[in-house]
This record gives structure tokens, C-alpha cells and sequence, in this order.
């Protein structure tokens, strides 16, 4: 009896495990898979390295956190990348205060266009983090402004409790995500809002550092160890295609 209940409870792990789908184990071994590089302007680029990766076919970028700080470099690599042909976008990173002013500011600094993906990273949930009420009303003044929601950014932590609060409401569950988690397999996904990633990142200073190269999940050429590196949910033609996911879920 012993053993048919171990069976029994190995089958039901593994059935969990194969329904968790190929996107959340190591998709950026793909041959065809679709890389996104995050900066802000403390990492450096070198993108003629880059170039030599052909996977990576798109950049968003830090433009701007709270009322009044931007990124210095936001401007100068969002015109060099788009000349050398990489997708292009842009994110806020969200504080505490008033979010009306946060988007305003976001908007007017990053000038975000047509073909330009946009999005909220909600790093945290700490008191000096955007709360998820302010996330939502930030999520809807942008949309006010351009007609299209951005991506939302956040760790499991983070996404795992929009799911559990807000479920399938007129916001969150509209929009894009885009998830952090730095290990090479996601088997207990937080579905509810969203049912899988747009953007996974899975790879950044957390888990890749100078003194331990080797433990890295990817390296890529022309950045150092402290740039996150994303995986599309599709293959390279897809989100050309589909990029800036003006579509909603």
C-alpha cells in the first residue's frame, strides 16, 4: 500500500510539474528563443559585443523612478539601439506618492511611441514602494494618455499577491507581465491575474555576480554580470511581431 500511494503521489508531482509548460524551464536555451536587456544607467553596454548575440532583439529601459528622478543615459541608448534595429522600450519604477504625477512624469520623460513598449516595475512591497492601489490607478493614467496599458514588472512576491487580491479585474489582469524570478525553472507559477509570463527575467546581479561567473544562467556579450537579462515567450519572430503588445491579454 505504501509503495501505490508513493506512485501515486510521484505521478501527481510530475503531472504538476509537465503542466507547468517548456516557458518555465531554461527557454533561453532555445536556439529561436527572444532575449530582452533591462538597463538603467549604471550598467554598461557595448553594443557592438552585443550584436554578435543574435537572440537579443529588444531593449526596455529604466526612464525614469518617482516624481523626479530619470535616467542620464536613457535618451542616447534609446536612439543608438533603435538605429541599430532592436525593439525598444521603456519602464517606471514605481514609489510611494501621489502615481497620478508618477505617469505624468514617466509619459513626458520617455516620450514613449507607437511602436515602444511601456511598463511598471513595482519592485517591492515595502513602504517606499508603489502600492498596488497606486500600481492600478498609475496603470490606468497611462492608458488614459495613450489608449494602451503598460507592462507590469514584479518578483513572485510581488505578483502572487495581485493575483491572490485582484484576480481577474479590469486592470491588472489586462496588461502584460513581465515576472522576475532568477533560478532556471518556475514550478509553482501564481496564476489568477495572469496564466504566464510575457517577459520572464531570470537572470540579473542577484544570481550572476563577478565573483561567481560561472553560476550564471547567461552571459552576454558587451554587458557585465549586472544586467538583467530576460526570455520572451516566443520565439524571436513572435515578439517582433507582436511587440509593443498593444493587445491586451
Amino acid at each position: 500500500m505504501r509503495q501505490l500511494v508513493s506512485l501515486v503521489l510521484c505521478l501527481a508531482v510530475a503531472a504538476v510539474c509537465s503542466a507547468q509548460g517548456s516557458e518555465f524551464r531554461e527557454p533561453w536555451k532555445s536556439a529561436d528563443a527572444a532575449l530582452v536587456l533591462d538597463p538603467f544607467d549604471d550598467n554598461s553596454i557595448d553594443f557592438d559585443k552585443v550584436a554578435t548575440e543574435p537572440r537579443v532583439v529588444a531593449i526596455i529601459h529604466q526612464a525614469t523612478q518617482g516624481v523626479d528622478d530619470k535616467d542620464n543615459k536613457y535618451a542616447a541608448r534609446r536612439a543608438e539601439a533603435k538605429r541599430r534595429g532592436y525593439r525598444w522600450g521603456s519602464y517606471h519604477l514605481g514609489k510611494s506618492g501621489d502615481p497620478i504625477a508618477q505617469a505624468d512624469f514617466y509619459l513626458a520623460t520617455a516620450k514613449p511611441g507607437d511602436d515602444e513598449v511601456m511598463a511598471l516595475d513595482i519592485e517591492a512591497m515595502t513602504s517606499k514602494d508603489m502600492s498596488l492601489p497606486n500600481a492600478r490607478r498609475f496603470l490606468q493614467r497611462v492608458q488614459e494618455k495613450t489608449g494602451r496599458l503598460p507592462m507590469v514588472y514584479g518578483n513572485d512576491n510581488v505578483i502572487r499577491t495581485i493575483s491572490t487580491s485582484f484576480r481577474k479585474d479590469e486592470v491588472f489582469s489586462k496588461t502584460r507581465l513581465w515576472y522576475a524570478r532568477f533560478r532556471k525553472e518556475i514550478p509553482n507559477f501564481p496564476r489568477g491575474t495572469w496564466e504566464t509570463y510575457t517577459v520572464w527575467q531570470f537572470s540579473s546581479e542577484i544570481n550572476c555576480t563577478p565573483a561567481r561567473p560561472d553560476a550564471c544562467l547567461i552571459l552576454i556579450p558587451g554587458t557585465k554580470t549586472d544586467m538583467d537579462v530576460n526570455v520572451f515567450h516566443g520565439t524571436a519572430d513572435e515578439l517582433k511581431a507582436q511587440w509593443p503588445f498593444k493587445n491586451p491579454v
